[in-house]
């Protein structure tokens, strides 16, 4: 059988994702900074684009004579004539012959005005061993030990991994003076610093403040196992005295700090600008989109002024074709950023109609609602909602809230619609706040309670809720003194 070639026309549909489509969906899932930086950078590499000004009232316009005489005797025209097109793009798309600046360096500004960082751990430890009349050995090797210290302050590599990396550094070294600046390090600020276990650090807090001997730090040497269970009766049994007397103890170990860095940690603010606006009028919700930080971009004038005057003279060369190709650029941003915002804006009026119980009575009323209801509402696919939410805040009557806040599971009543689950966890916090705590609701007392009202519950998702907010379990909970 003899193989043939041949051609054929065949008709078919597929998806193709444009440039102009690519760069929507990235623009789409981006934040405000991120935003706000992808559009600074295209002002800068793009002459095309510009920032829209506001443009002033004619009421306010009032030129001067000289001024508006000015203005008369210009002919922009005639000044357009006078450029040499060809010459002006050669200059600008040679970069090594690019006009620099011939400015001067700036004046620096104050030196109070200089923000500086805090100080953390490390540095702290740092200074007060450069300040100390140590040995230039045990200094060294105190520095290596600060960098095997986490930020909650507990050391992470033991005496003989310190060695080992010491000696790799060419220098002479025993076990025992990687000892002495182990204790060294120890014996700094704050207390606590650089032991491998809370179980040690809690026992260094005690022995500074002159607690070696007490029933708390025993406790904490002798008894640690039972001390982690909370079984104090037996301790009080094994040590030899009523269960009352422990209560003391207990309440000193549970003022020491757990983590002796946490003073040290970065503390900066983070300030978050929401995306939407929520405003309430009258009776109606009106969703307002943030644009502020945003400017207002469009196509330069002179540059289309330009590529006209190119066209007409039949100039199609390399400046023709960079102005096409960095026109077609802006045409796509500054469409790209009007997409953006209106998407946003559908969602937000999405959620706000669907949601506004929530903005009318509180939490109690915010109602089960998936990515499917939203994109079903305003006729976009899910992954278009999700790019939308992801990263994105709503400040709200209620408060400021990510948008993904909104979206979350339901689950069943006996009676009315279902529950969302945000809601349900709510009402864990409240009964395990409103417990006996001599008597703790375990789990399963917690679902029969749920289930009394209505609320179609598994004790294992109640235990799952309460993981999620960080609640302790029952035995955990409970007070024995």
């Amino acid at each position: 059988m003899a193989l043939e070639q041949k051609l054929s026309l065949r008709l078919a549909q597929r998806l193709v994702m444009t440039p102009s489509l690519q760069q929507a969906i990235k623009m789409l899932q981006m934040t405000r900074m991120e935003l706000e930086t992808t559009v600074n950078q295209e002002l800068v590499e793009n002459p095309v684009l510009e920032i829209q000004e506001e443009r002033t009232p004619e009421s306010e316009r009032q030129p001067t004579e000289e001024v508006a005489q000015k203005e008369g005797e210009l002919d922009h025209q005639e000044s357009m004539n006078d450029i040499d097109l060809e010459a002006y793009f050669n200059d600008y798309l040679e970069g090594s012959s690019y006009p620099r600046s011939q400015l001067g360096v700036p004046e620096a500004p104050p030196l109070e005005n200089t923000l500086t960082s805090e100080l953390d751990l490390y540095d702290h430890l740092l200074f007060q061993i450069h300040m100390g009349e140590f040995p230039a050995d045990l200094r060294r090797l105190g520095e290596l030990i600060v960098g095997n210290i986490d930020g909650d302050g507990f050391l992470q590599a033991t005496a003989e991994e310190i060695l080992r990396l010491y000696l790799l550094e060419g220098e002479e070294c025993s076990l025992e003076r990687v000892e002495a600046a182990l204790e060294l390090v120890r014996s700094l600020d704050p207390p606590g610093i650089a032991r491998p276990d809370l179980r040690q650090c809690l026992m260094a807090q005690l022995a500074s403040i002159g607690e070696a001997d007490s029933l708390a730090y025993c406790m904490l040497d002798e008894y640690w196992d039972l001390f982690l269970k909370r079984q104090f009766q037996t301790i009080a049994k094994q040590i030899g005295v009523p269960l009352a007397e422990l209560e003391a103890p207990v309440d000193q170990i549970k003022q020491l700090e757990t983590r002796p860095g946490r003073q040290f940690a970065p503390s900066s603010t983070q300030y978050v600008q929401p995306d939407v606006y929520v405003i309430k009028v009258d009776d109606e919700y009106v969703v307002q989109v943030n644009d502020d930080g945003l400017p207002k971009l469009r196509v330069s004038r002179s540059y289309r002024t330009m590529m006209a005057r190119l066209r007409a003279e039949g100039k199609g060369g390399e400046a023709h074709q960079y102005l096409t190709d960095k026109m077609r650029s802006a045409l796509w941003l500054i469409k790209s950023l009007d997409q953006r915002q209106r998407t946003i804006y559908k969602v937000a009026r999405s959620i706000v109609k669907q949601q506004r119980a929530f903005l009318d009575h509180g939490i109690e009323r915010l109602r089960p609602m998936v990515l499917r209801d939203v994109a079903e509402d305003i006729e976009m696919h899910e992954s278009t909602v999700s790019r939308v939410v992801a990263n994105k805040y709503i400040h709200t009557p209620r408060g400021l809230y990510p948008m993904k806040f909104f979206f979350h599971s339901g689950i069943d009543r006996d009676y009315g619609e279902d529950i969302s689950s945000l809601t349900v966890k709510r009402k864990i916090s409240q009964l395990v706040q409103d417990e006996n705590p001599k008597k703790p609701l375990s789990d399963n007392a917690l679902a029969k309670l749920l289930n009394r009202e209505g609320i179609k519950i598994a004790r294992r998702t109640v235990a799952k809720y309460r993981d999620e907010l960080l609640i302790p379990s029952s035995n955990d909970r409970k007070q024995v003194f």
